[in-house]
């Protein structure tokens, strides 16, 4: 993974010796609240209903063990024991006091990592696919370019004040895992009729108030160009962008004004004048760059193993967590593992402080030292042998961390919600936790199958509610909290914005509401067919017209303070 260079270093240094005197003048109220806002904005600090929340940025969702062993003590010490994996691949610790900060900032610094335009309107954490590097179906390791792309968007000038917050995800397999549709700009490898490598470059996606697939602004840019067009797509932006009104002000409502023939037309003329400026990559700047990638030392082993197969006969709960949560490699005799942060009674995401340091240890035995976090908000061992596999679950287990779901309606997305974010109309967390209780048994559960619900506790959709394929969206209603919720969302190479099924739902109802829909997918779905085919073939409406058939009593729900009450 990528190392900092002596410029990496000196700008953190540089960058948090400023933040301590804006906190030291904060805290002596030589600047207000308001002065400090975008200060403190830009290095990832926010306030919401308890505390601070520090949101720091892990680059397209890569750790080492010596990172996460970082996040470890950062939790015991400055926080309450866990930390928040986010839906971006990033962490937030939600108890932070103000005058800990530049402290946390320093340990930060000890261990390469930062977390500047966390927040903000700035170019974000670049994202992309947690399995890049290794998986099966890969066309080009996009980390890279990711890497590239981190560089190029940290602290740049013409882009510190951009009219909102900007994010960019790349993909580099056949399968979008990283949601690319869904962002400002998305990126996914393709090759041309010759054999060349480069990107379609798709622009003005993204969730939130108002939900909008990207649209594909160039079917193929060469590689060499990727950051002189991006420049150019930003600059078309930062121009016209709306500054008067924020929910007016994402590149998505600039795009679907003007028409993407003629927002594409500015950024090609845009283009013309720098496409072979000094912006435009070299051959040994990429190798440079990916030399930080190169693969570890794999061991030459073959595709299974005797053990590991007698244990897949002898064991259902191994058989069952492999099937779930054990993804093919592109080495032979190597595995991806997904770590669930999603057991039954703990929020979704959320990380003790002895896990994060147990997953370490994991990373350091079994998976060269490094890990990865996806945006559903789970850790990857991203090269476990075969031949470990029973070790790793067997320990996972023990901690916690071996809940065999990915992929099911209890691996959902979630935001912290209400519990926390002073943003949100509705907590998320009590109402994750009861669905997940809902669903326990593992039987019913590997029936319905693939289904991802994704929840969010306001309309920015910080749980990508819009695309799950059930989505909740929390609400407030005459000041109480209800739940909307949307059918036939989907990320990936398919992906689509859910659409609402009727009026919201009390806390309360909600785990029947999602039963009662499980129940029309079982009803109609033909052969092995996904929740999302189903859904997508049959329409909103048999899913309304059962959920509405009769009245939902209103059951129990946690509904407590998450931050508090919520036993690890």
């Amino acid at each position: 993974m990528y190392r900092y260079d002596q410029h990496d270093h000196l700008i953190i240094q540089q960058r948090i010796a400023q933040y301590r005197d804006q906190v030291r003048r904060r805290l002596a109220n030589e600047l207000t609240e308001e002065e400090f806002l975008p200060l403190r904005l830009q290095n990832g600090l926010y306030h919401q209903r308890h505390a601070y929340m520090l949101r720091i940025a892990v680059p397209y969702g890569m750790l080492s063990s010596t990172q996460l062993r970082k996040f470890a003590f950062i939790a015991r010490r400055y926080d309450r024991g866990f930390g928040h994996f986010t839906t971006r691949q990033n962490i937030q610790f939600n108890w932070i006091n103000l005058e800990d900060t530049p402290e946390i900032l320093e340990e930060l610094a000890k261990v390469e990592m930062h977390a500047i335009q966390t927040s903000g309107n700035c170019m974000r954490n670049i994202t992309s696919d947690e399995f890049a590097g290794v998986a099966a179906d890969e066309i080009i390791d996009p980390r890279p370019y990711a890497e590239i792309l981190r560089q190029w968007t940290t602290f740049h000038p013409e882009f510190a004040y951009l009219p909102r917050k900007f994010k960019i995800a790349i993909n580099g397999a056949e399968q979008d895992r990283a949601a690319i549709a869904m962002h400002d700009i998305g990126l996914t490898v393709v090759h041309n009729d010759a054999g060349e490598v480069g990107f379609r470059v798709l622009v003005g996606g993204g969730l939130g108030r108002t939900p909008i697939l990207g649209s594909i602004i160039r079917e193929f840019l060469p590689w060499q160009h990727v950051m002189t067009y991006l420049e150019s797509i930003l600059r078309v932006y930062n121009l016209h962008g709306r500054r008067d009104n924020k929910y007016k002000a994402r590149i998505k409502i600039l795009v679907k004004a003007i028409g993407i023939e003629e927002f594409a037309r500015q950024v090609e003329a845009e283009w013309l004048n720098n496409k072979d400026g000094p912006g435009t990559l070299t051959e040994a700047e990429l190798k440079r760059v990916a030399a930080f990638f190169t693969a570890p030392a794999y061991a030459t082993l073959p595709a299974s193993d005797a053990a590991y197969e007698e244990a897949l006969q002898s064991n259902k709960a191994f058989a069952n967590w492999v099937r779930r949560n054990v993804k093919p490699h592109k080495v032979s005799g190597y595995a991806s593992v997904v770590l669930s942060l999603k057991k039954a009674g703990v929020p979704p995401g959320d990380a003790t402080a002895d896990q994060m340091d147990f997953v370490a240890d994991l990373a350091d035995r079994f998976s060269f030292s490094e890990l990865r976090v996806t945006h559903e908000q789970n850790l990857v061992l991203a090269d476990v042998r075969i031949s470990d596999l029973l070790q790793v679950w067997q320990e996972a287990k023990a901690h916690g961390l071996a809940t065999p779901n990915i992929g099911l309606l209890t691996d959902m997305i979630c935001c912290p919600g209400g519990d926390f974010c002073s943003l949100a109309n509705a907590k998320s967390i009590p109402i994750a936790l009861d669905i997940t209780e809902r669903f326990q048994d593992l039987d019913y559960l590997y029936d319905i199958g693939d289904l991802e619900l994704n929840m969010s506790g306001c309309i920015n959709a910080c749980g990508h509610h819009h695309i799950g394929h059930i989505g909740i969206l929390g609400v407030d209603k005459d000041g109480s909290e209800f739940y909307q919720v949307s059918i036939g969302g989907a990320q990936g190479n398919n992906a689509s914005i859910g659409k609402i099924i009727g009026p919201s739902f009390s806390a309360g109802q909600m785990p029947e509401v999602i039963e009662r829909i499980v129940q029309v997918y079982l009803k109609n779905r033909v052969d092995a067919e996904r929740f999302i085919d189903t859904a997508l073939r049959i329409g909103v409406t048999p899913f309304k017209d059962f959920v509405y058939a009769t009245p939902i009593q209103t059951g129990l729900h946690t509904g407590e303070d998450a931050g508090t009450a919520v036993s690890y």
